[in-house]
């Protein structure tokens, strides 16, 4: 399930749903409230060459809030297997059928029986809970979303985005 998830998150910011610009290729974030889901959490998902390794909430006033929750699959891919067509069980729900000893498997198949597709990049996503809902949505223009990419020595990348409007009736 989430392998699925992942796919349909790296679909969404490919496609840039929000119909904003779309970012640099290979590099892309969305930070938002999930709709329909926790009213006082903050959602970070993100495609970099580089893991995502710090998620912080920036408040006008300095104070700094981390990320509750931060994952990175650093290969997401999917794998897709072919039914054998010539099999006993071919048509039904009960699976593929066995494979007869000495039977060549390209010519039972077709081809491969078996494919993985990976996305080279790191997909990553992180949760950030507000510590004050209400002044939150009082000044939420003035907050930002502080994220690090990137483990020392090697590259590391910093930086800051708009925090998100609050979902309307939250």
């Amino acid at each position: 399930m989430h392998r699925v998830l992942e796919i349909l998150v790296i679909a969404l910011l490919a496609a840039c749903a929000d119909g904003g610009s779309p970012p640099s290729a290979g590099d892309q974030t969305r930070v938002r409230f999930p709709a329909g889901g926790v009213v006082d959490v903050i959602e970070v998902h993100g495609v970099n060459r580089l893991p995502l390794r710090k998620v912080e909430l920036i408040a006008p006033d300095g104070q700094v809030t981390p990320a509750s929750y931060l994952n990175v699959n650093p290969s997401p891919g999917v794998t897709t297997s072919q039914g054998l067509p010539n099999g006993p069980y071919a048509g039904n729900a009960l699976g593929v059928g066995n494979i007869a000893a000495g039977g060549p498997l390209p010519a039972l198949t077709g081809g491969a029986p078996q494919q993985r597709t990976a996305f080279l990049a790191m997909v990553s996503s992180a949760t950030i809970p507000l510590p004050d809902p209400v002044e939150y949505r009082r000044a939420w223009q003035s907050y930002r979303v502080r994220l690090s990419f990137g483990d020392p020595p090697g590259d590391v990348e910093t930086k800051e985005l708009d925090a998100p409007e609050p979902l309307p009736g939250a």
